[in-house]
């Protein structure tokens, strides 16, 4: 198993209600299968893992990519300027 720290951010962190939190995941999960994950296990989060940003060790990370040993995964909402 590889324990990450998950933080949340903006909107994210409200629908989440927590601003961090930490679990157990397998050892070769990708970031589409954690937020399959999120999205089951915290329904209200689900509709926001369709558009969610995400950064592993603070560097931006796509699906594909597979979480790493210990690793500080941050979830923000898509961000729009003008």
């Amino acid at each position: 198993m590889n324990h990450i720290k998950l933080l949340f951010f903006a909107t994210i962190r409200d629908r989440a209600g927590t601003k961090s939190m930490e679990m157990d995941i397998p050892a070769d999960m990708t970031i589409l299968q954690l937020k399959g994950k999120l999205g089951a296990d915290y329904p209200n989060l689900k509709e926001s893992m369709k558009s969610v940003l995400i950064t592993i060790n603070r560097e931006y990370a796509f699906d594909e990519a597979v979480v790493p040993l210990n690793a500080e995964i941050a979830l923000f909402p898509p961000v729009s300027g003008g």
